[in-house]
């Protein structure tokens, strides 16, 4: 046995185990990407770099040997900007886009590759579930909104974009709606303001199982939707259906009741969270406590508190664009900052890093049509809104260009983590993006490879021949399938395992694909 120190704990680890192992065993988190217990040491990411206090030398934990008398310090300011500049090293050879830029764009953050896996094999009410994981009203806004998400699609520079508004319409008019909410939670929400902004966030937070009261001047919920939007944009009917769903989730409505300085101060202290949705800003708010700049009241970006700490304010009071689906989402994301504050938590969430490869090139095209439809935008044929036919040839238009491993990527979650920046040592023009998708259940994108080596050591390990291979020298290594064999020959029995241990998206399973080792 060893016994050294680890952030001024005294450790006894095995002989011959590495600082990682040791610390990982005493409950100490050290990061790391190119580790991989069943292939092997070998150190090339340098995320997990330490320092060992007696030399003042940096060591990458998961090669170097613990040692008797060692003293480690896993993070301090040095060690912390020494891991961000691995990260930048790595990011600025990462060739892809985290998020679709459908979804980046989309004020809600929709999750709209996925609407379209779903809609293409005719799955429409999963697909009504995964627009209203973010958006409460889609057959509203698949009328009314102005599709931001359309105008940052990458199928659009080469014939035109996927019709996104019409396919959350489709699936808000022809989907099953279902409401299952979490156990109930204690706390008490008080919801100023019935439009958009307000009814989204009691519905997200009923769904948290938190209990909401809305209250509005008005005798009827939906604001500017209701009063101010044209009878001919916007059916009533399709409105008053969305709303007596967020209503039927539990939310006690308080109709005609006006929310003066005296009923604000009211709320704030006899609730344990307020969400002001007012609509626009007015010289009324200005008075109510709320730090302002006298046209919005400021808020947070992330979280959307306001000046007292249990006031969150969503839409247009703090910041008026008139975009539903912008206020929609706000609704949304204070819910969850409510939620988060009542467990204990800060409300702000972490941003997440999203690496992004801008416009596709014109010789890119080909890669990514290989994962779409070639037809043609398709438009209702009954000028109203598409049949099932209709809409799941449209979205099989979508040529699916956001990361198949999302949430799995270590390189993107470190990125966050350490707030590294892409453009730091980025090239002046960078790499043409690489995708091969014919293997059965792996995509291989070599943009997006860190060249850790742990493919490489398990497809050997597993008796996979030719298995894959570093190829080439220099700058211009890559880890591919050596003598032009294709990868579906290469791998043949430790694909899921390959995806399941690749710390980025370079080796992932298709969509759909259940890892099953």
């Amino acid at each position: 046995m060893v016994k050294l120190k680890i952030d001024n704990r005294q450790i006894t680890a095995t002989e011959g185990a590495t600082i990682l192992e040791a610390a990982r065993a005493a409950g100490i988190a050290i990061p790391a990407m190119c580790n991989n217990s069943d292939s092997g040491h070998f150190a090339s990411c340098m995320v997990c770099l330490v320092s060992e206090r007696n030399s003042g030398s940096m060591l990458p934990a998961c090669s170097a040997m613990a040692g008797g008398g060692m003293d480690i310090i896993t993070s301090d300011p040095a060690i912390v900007e020494s891991r961000k500049m691995a990260l930048e090293l790595l990011l600025s050879e990462h060739i892809g886009d985290c998020e679709g830029p459908c979804r980046v764009s989309c004020p809600a953050g929709m999750d709209i590759p996925l609407m379209n896996t779903f809609l293409a094999a005719g799955m429409t009410d999963k697909a009504l579930e995964t627009v209203m994981n973010h958006i409460a009203f889609p057959s509203v806004l698949g009328r009314i909104c102005p599709a931001p998400c359309e105008g940052a699609c990458h199928r659009k520079g080469i014939d035109a974009p996927v019709a996104v508004c019409a396919l959350k319409r489709f699936a808000g008019d022809n989907g099953k709606r279902t409401f299952t909410p979490s156990p109930a939670r204690q706390g008490r929400v008080a919801i100023v303001g019935a439009g958009i902004a307000g009814l989204s966030a009691a519905y997200y937070l009923r769904l948290k199982g938190i209990s909401c009261e809305l209250f509005d001047s008005s005798p009827l919920p939906g604001g500017a939707l209701r009063y101010l939007a044209g009878e001919g944009k916007l059916d009533r009917k399709v409105l008053e259906e969305e709303i007596s769903f967020i209503l039927g989730s539990g939310v006690q409505f308080h109709p005609g009741t006006t929310v003066d300085k005296s009923r604000f101060t009211e709320l704030a202290l006899g609730y344990d969270a307020v969400v002001v949705a007012t609509g626009n800003f007015s010289e009324d708010i200005s008075h109510w406590g709320l730090t302002n700049n006298g046209k919005q009241v400021t808020v947070d970006k992330q979280s959307l508190q306001t000046s007292i700490a249990n006031v969150f304010a969503a839409g247009n009071v703090n910041r008026s664009t008139r975009l539903a689906v912008r206020s929609a989402g706000q609704g949304r994301e204070a819910a969850c900052s409510i939620a988060r504050m009542l467990e204990g938590g800060e409300p702000a969430g972490q941003r997440r890093f999203n690496s992004r490869v801008g416009r596709l090139r014109q010789s890119e095209h080909a890669t990514f049509m290989k994962e779409a439809s070639a037809v043609a935008r398709l438009e209702p044929s009954n000028g109203r809104g598409y049949s099932p036919g209709e809409a799941a040839s449209e979205a099989a238009r979508c040529m699916h260009c956001e990361c198949l491993k999302p949430e799995g990527c270590t390189l993107r979650d470190l990125a966050g983590r350490y707030g590294a920046s892409q453009r730091r040592f980025g090239y002046e023009e960078r790499k043409t993006i690489k995708k091969n998708s014919e293997h059965d259940l792996l995509t291989h994108e070599p943009g997006k490879c860190i060249k850790c080596g742990i493919c490489v050591r398990l497809s050997a390990g597993n008796g996979e021949k030719p298995g894959l291979a570093y190829l080439g020298r220099g700058y211009d290594v890559e880890i591919a399938v050596p003598f032009g064999e294709s990868i579906s020959g290469a791998i043949k029995k430790s694909g899921a395992l390959l995806a399941q241990s690749c710390p980025t998206g370079a080796l992932s399973l298709k969509a759909g694909k259940i890892i099953k080792i």
